[in-house]
C-alpha cells in the first residue's frame, strides 16, 4: 500500500473538484482526470471524474478504474444525499471491505440510525429530491438496495478505536455503514477502518474525504515515489501552459443546476451589479447559435451569468446544450468560468475538449478553483452547496488579477 498516495473516483465533477482539494495537502499536488483509463502518471492525489452518476453501467465503470487503482488508497466519492447510483457504486467496492459514509456535517448532513438527516430533518421529509424521478430513500440501506451491508451505529462509532476496529473488521463482505454526526466521528471511523485493513475502500461525501486527508495526509510514500499508473498515449499528452489568468479574460458563471437556493445566489449577483444575466429558456436551447450570440456580446463587456428557467422535467439534452452554447460563445478564447452543478461542469469541459483539470484551491467548501492545460480557470460546485453570497463571493475573488491566491 503506496500510504501517500490516493486514488480516488468520483460520479461527478463538482464532486471530483470537491475531492481533490479536499485531499490535497502542502505537499503534493492533484490533477482531475476527465478521460482513462490509462490515466495520468505521478500526483499524489489523482481524481477519476467517472460521469457515473446518471450512467446505467455505474457498477462496471467503477470496477473498471478500481483495476488502475495500483496499490493507491481508494477513496469512492458519492452524493452527500444519496443521488445517483449508490448501490451499484457500492456494490462493484465489495471485492475488499468497504467503509460507507455519506455524512456531511459542513453541510448540515448526517446519519443518525442509518437515517440520513439535512440540518436535522431526515431526507425523505426535505425537498432536496425535488428534481430527482423518484422519492428519496428513508435509510442508508434503501439507498443500497440489493448490495449486501450492515449498520455501525453512532455508539460504536464513539466507543473507542479499538471497539469501532473491531465492528468494521466484522463487516465481512458487506458495506460497513457508519453513522456520523461530527467532523471527530468521521475521523474516527477513517483511523479505524484502515487500522483494520489498510485497503479499505472508503465511500463517502467531502466529509469523509476530508478526513482522510487529516487522518492519511498526502505527500511522500515509503519509497518517495507514486505507483506507476498507466500513463495516457502521447497523442493526448495536453500542452505546457503556464496556467496563469490573463488580463481581460472574459468571467462567465452557468447556473446549470435545479436547486433553487442557487437561482437565488444568481439573483444576488446581478442585484449587485456583478454580473450581466443572460437568462435562456429551455427553447432558447433549440436555437444555440442565436444564444451563443447573446453570451458573447454579454461577456464583450462584463462578466456574465448565465442560467436557464425550466418549466416542467428538465429536457434530457439541457447540459449538452448549455455545453455548445459556451463554446461557441468564447470561440476559442480562455475564459474564468464558473460552472455549478457537476453534470453541467462536465459538460461544459466536454464542449471545451478539456481532459484533465489542475486544483489549486478551494474559495469557500466545494467551490474548487482549477486551471486547464487551454488556459481557462475554473471553479466548479455542487448546485446545492454555498450560502446566499457564494456566487457574489466566487465571481469577486476572480476579479483579482491573481485569482488563485487564497487567504
Amino acid at each position: 500500500m503506496a500510504e501517500g498516495f490516493v486514488f480516488a473516483l468520483a460520479d461527478d465533477l463538482s464532486g471530483a473538484a470537491e475531492t481533490a482539494a479536499l485531499l490535497m495537502s502542502s505537499g503534493g499536488a492533484a490533477r482531475i482526470a476527465l478521460s482513462g483509463p490509462p490515466y495520468p502518471v505521478g500526483p499524489p492525489v489523482l481524481v477519476a471524474d467517472l460521469d457515473s452518476r446518471h450512467h446505467p453501467r455505474a457498477g462496471d465503470l467503477v470496477r473498471e478504474a478500481l483495476r488502475h487503482a495500483a496499490g493507491r488508497r481508494v477513496f469512492v466519492k458519492i452524493d452527500s444525499l444519496l443521488r445517483g447510483n449508490v448501490a451499484a457504486t457500492a456494490a462493484a467496492c465489495l471485492d475488499t471491505p468497504a467503509v460507507l459514509v455519506p455524512a456531511l456535517p459542513a453541510a448540515g448532513r448526517t446519519v443518525v440510525g442509518g437515517v440520513p438527516y439535512v440540518h436535522g430533518v431526515p431526507l425523505r421529509e426535505t425537498r432536496a429530491w425535488h428534481a430527482e424521478r423518484r422519492p428519496a430513500p428513508a435509510s442508508v440501506a434503501a439507498a443500497l438496495g440489493a448490495t449486501p451491508s450492515t449498520l455501525v451505529p453512532l455508539a460504536t462509532v464513539r466507543a473507542g478505536h479499538a471497539a469501532l476496529t473491531r465492528a468494521l473488521g466484522k463487516a465481512a463482505g458487506r458495506v460497513a455503514v457508519c453513522d456520523a454526526q461530527t467532523d471527530h466521528d468521521l475521523d474516527a471511523i477513517v483511523a479505524a477502518a484502515l487500522e483494520a485493513c489498510p485497503g479499505t475502500r472508503l465511500i463517502g461525501a467531502g466529509g469523509l474525504a476530508a478526513a482522510l486527508g487529516r487522518t492519511a495526509p498526502t505527500g511522500t510514500s515509503p519509497t518517495g515515489t507514486p505507483p506507476p499508473l498507466d500513463p495516457p498515449p502521447s497523442s493526448h499528452r495536453p500542452p505546457p501552459s503556464s496556467h496563469r489568468p490573463r488580463a481581460g479574460m472574459p468571467l462567465l458563471v452557468v447556473v446549470g443546476t435545479a436547486d433553487p437556493g442557487a437561482a437565488t445566489q444568481a439573483r444576488l449577483l446581478t442585484e449587485h451589479g456583478a454580473a450581466t444575466p443572460v437568462p435562456l429558456s429551455t427553447s432558447d436551447l433549440g436555437t444555440p447559435r442565436a444564444a451563443a450570440r447573446r453570451v458573447r456580446a454579454a461577456l464583450a463587456t462584463a462578466p456574465t451569468v448565465l442560467t436557464v428557467t425550466v418549466t416542467g422535467p428538465p429536457p434530457p439534452a439541457l447540459t449538452s446544450s448549455l455545453g455548445r452554447i459556451v463554446a461557441d460563445a468564447l470561440a476559442g478564447r480562455p475564459a474564468k468560468l464558473v460552472l455549478t452543478g457537476g453534470e453541467t461542469a462536465r459538460r461544459v469541459l466536454d464542449a471545451l475538449a478539456v481532459q484533465e483539470l489542475r486544483p489549486m484551491a478551494q474559495i469557500h467548501h466545494g467551490a474548487v478553483l482549477s486551471h486547464t492545460p487551454q488556459g481557462h480557470t475554473v471553479v466548479t460546485r455542487p448546485g446545492s452547496f454555498g450560502d446566499r453570497d457564494s456566487l457574489l463571493r466566487i465571481v469577486t475573488h476572480l476579479s483579482d488579477p491573481e485569482p488563485e491566491r487564497l487567504t
